[in-house]
């Protein structure tokens, strides 16, 4: 039997009850981890970052490093002919897709503040600009059963994502970083883009989604 006592007890539990139940465990943990990455301050060494986690701090508050000021590891002499180039989405899709450059800057961009670190080399923060992995390989129609995607590029190099890091984290193709066209020694014409993860895996070159 209801009760005013109960009633009472129940509206002051209901905005509570309905917030957990709209808001899935994976959000949940995300947002918490994103509020306990430390916030650095405007003017943070460079020096430092070089030996820090990209996972675990915020670059919210840093300024956008000049081009010339980013350093490189990996391949940097590809030469890839914009013209003929065609980005492949292959494996567990419905629609397999074989996309010009220029298909690719028709789709919508998205432009994010990315900090990069090669642990012990170097550190810097960029603006870049690109295509979503997800709206990619959703575009091509990616089967249930899809677990990672494979993205491919020069010299046999793939990193391997999850398919809920899509979600939770910045992951897309770049073919521009502060305002210029993608240098070749830095990917051209797309390179990965990862947020959290270290420079090692932001593969350059990139030619294949493959969905595995």
């Amino acid at each position: 039997m209801w009760t005013r006592r109960k009633l009472l007890k129940l509206f002051f539990w209901l905005p509570s009850l309905t917030l957990l139940l709209d808001s899935s465990p994976v959000k949940f943990v995300s947002k918490a981890w994103a509020q306990a990455k430390q916030v650095l301050s405007k003017g943070f060494p460079r020096e430092k970052l070089i030996s820090m986690n990209p996972a675990e701090v915020d670059n919210r508050n840093l300024d956008v490093d000049p081009l010339d000021k980013f350093g490189t590891m990996g391949p940097t002499d590809v030469l890839i002919d914009a013209k003929t180039f065609r980005l492949k989405v292959t494996g567990k899709v419905g629609r397999p897709l074989s996309l010009s450059l220029d298909e690719i800057l028709k789709r919508p961009p998205l432009t994010e503040a990315v900090l990069l670190i090669c642990p012990g080399f170097f550190a810097y923060n960029g603006e870049w600009q690109g295509v979503t992995v997800k709206a990619l390989i959703e575009e091509a129609q990616v089967k249930k059963e899809a677990e990672f995607v494979d993205v491919k590029g020069a010299h046999e190099k793939v990193t391997r994502i999850s398919m809920r890091n899509l979600d939770q984290k910045k992951i897309f193709l770049a073919y521009n970083v502060n305002g210029a066209r993608l240098p070749r020694k830095h990917g051209a014409p797309l390179r990965l883009v990862y947020e959290d993860v270290y420079g090692s895996d932001w593969v350059k070159y990139v030619d294949e989604l493959e969905v595995v």
